[in-house]
């Protein structure tokens, strides 16, 4: 608790310092910043309206107002300012971008390793002080792309491989993150503060990971556009894993057009995860993403429905899902009924969740065995270290218990894990692939969550819209899931419904 307490001080420090030091330069109106998206915000770069140092005082200020409330950003970046700096000396000296992130912040979550001055974590304090051999695959992208790492957003502590009784978006080093349309609402997780952040204007795109759902499902909560990608087609390197299987990173941003930007820049082979990236790189359309940005996406494309039974005919989900089916239906979609469909929403995930507990074992043993330095090398070491610290990790209310099973499975060895991942690539391919086979379909469209994890099963991709807001004012999201590797075929889909919709709402909180 001393160090949660000593972290939060120096971070009212440093925006107390920045602020009485860096005043904003171009004073530019915030009402301008607020949902502004990327390529608007190259358009006032290139206009001389806005420059980097600005807009990274403004997300930081937005930060200093909101974190406090809603827990969403773990740290911030003690040389943003330095690097918005030298973006706006490039631009300058130039005239030109690197390319479309350049001098625009991200936060990333706080799985993803940076070898600066930001810690990498996992949200625990296990690992507070460990130091990272070198960028994660897709921050080196990042930062050759010039964009900014502005800070670490929070998460469910350790991706929630942790325990079961771990409330969504909590972990000791951030506390609870809070959903900013309702604060008692489930925030979902466990990519929360990614989502949070982005929802209310700290930043302008963030980085999730997604083993079972980790990005579609805060997305879907936040009101944002979370991209689910095929594994593979975005490096893990770097990344505090759970499944090499399952695992994945991914934009959430709020609109189509910033994810995809996003996406066009992380994508690609990486030298250290060179198994996956380099099977996936094939899927990679030449030209990038941006190109499947279509307004008249969903024209001539065949959608299947995956209904949820469960869902009551008069709640706002279902009227919102079948006003959205008829406006596809009118943007020239083929809307495909079959109740076999929906039977994919009851998989069942025990063999997921043997496969999990097994590769968690066997990943994070790895991940912490490369680390220069690190209070904790073993899984077995991150359980003492829970325990010795229970209180600042909350040990006697959430326990250890999925920490636990996986320290008692016995290697990739065991028939009791190859089992169940033989199980669950054949739920796939009799599942997914052989409804996008026989019916001749592009995607899959679902107003209920639980397909993200048939997708996190299969690795395959998704994307998470806005779709409307409950009797509460909580958002959720509708899903286009589909194939490996059919990205931009989804893109289509969810950029053409976007733009015929235009759902999101701000939250009232951010304002």
């Amino acid at each position: 608790m001393c160090r949660f307490l000593l972290q939060f001080y120096l971070l009212i420090l440093f925006f107390s310092h920045k602020t009485c030091q860096k005043a904003n330069a171009l004073n530019y109106p915030p009402f301008l910043i607020e949902e502004a998206t990327i390529p608007q915000i190259q358009s006032e770069f290139k206009a001389g309206r806005l420059n980097s140092t600005s807009l990274v005082q403004f997300y930081l200020n937005h930060i200093q107002k909101l974190n406090p409330q809603l827990h969403a950003v773990i740290e911030v970046n003690p040389d943003a300012f330095l690097l918005a700096e030298k973006a706006d000396a490039e631009k300058l000296s130039t005239g030109l971008l690197l390319g479309d992130l350049h001098g625009i912040p991200i936060l990333i979550k706080d799985n993803i390793a940076s070898k600066d001055k930001l810690n990498t974590t996992a949200g625990s304090f296990a690992l507070l002080g460990s130091k990272v051999p070198r960028d994660a695959g897709v921050v080196r992208k990042l930062k050759k792309a010039g964009a900014i790492i502005l800070g670490k957003a929070s998460l469910s502590e350790w991706a929630g491989a942790r325990s079961l009784n771990i409330p969504k978006g909590w972990c000791a080093r951030g506390g609870q993150t809070k959903n900013p349309y309702l604060l008692t609402a489930d925030p979902c997780g466990s990519s929360t503060g990614s989502a949070v952040g982005v929802s209310t204007n700290m930043v302008a795109m963030s980085l999730g990971t997604d083993t079972a759902g980790s990005i579609l499902c805060p997305s879907s909560a936040n009101s944002v556009v979370g991209i689910r990608p095929t594994v593979g087609l975005t490096s893990r390197a770097g990344v505090i894993p759970v499944s090499h299987t399952q695992d994945t990173v991914g934009p959430i941003c709020r609109t189509v057009t910033d994810a995809v930007y996003l996406l066009d820049v992380i994508v690609g082979y990486d030298v250290y995860d060179h198994k996956a990236t380099r099977s996936a790189a094939q899927f990679i359309p030449k030209g990038g993403y941006k190109q499947f940005l279509k307004t008249e996406g969903l024209q001539g494309k065949r959608l299947g429905i995956v209904r949820n039974p469960d869902l009551s005919p008069g709640s706002a989900e279902a009227i919102s899902f079948e006003k959205h089916l008829a406006t596809m239906r009118k943007k020239g979609a083929i809307l495909v009924e079959n109740h076999m469909f929906s039977k994919f929403l009851n998989l069942s995930t025990d063999d997921e969740q043997i496969v999990l507990k097994y590769e968690f074992k066997h990943d994070v043993n790895i991940y912490l065995s490369r680390l220069l330095q690190s209070p904790v090398r073993t899984l077995a070491d991150i359980i003492s270290f829970n325990t010795q610290h229970a209180m600042e990790e909350k040990l006697f209310e959430y326990g250890q218990g999925k920490f636990i099973q996986s320290q008692n499975t016995s290697g990739l060895k065991a028939q009791e894990y190859k089992k169940a991942l033989e199980t669950d690539r054949m739920l796939t391919k009799t599942g997914i692939d052989r409804a996008l086979k026989s019916y001749k379909l592009h995607a899959l469209v679902s107003i209920d969550i639980q397909i993200k994890s048939v997708l996190a099963i299969a690795g395959y991709p998704g994307i998470s819209v806005p779709a409307g807001y409950n009797t509460s004012g909580v958002p959720f999201g509708i899903f286009f899931a589909g194939g490996r590797g059919s990205e931009p075929t989804l893109i289509e889909i969810a950029y053409s419904f976007e733009q015929a919709t235009k759902v999101r709402k701000v939250p009232s909180l951010s304002r």
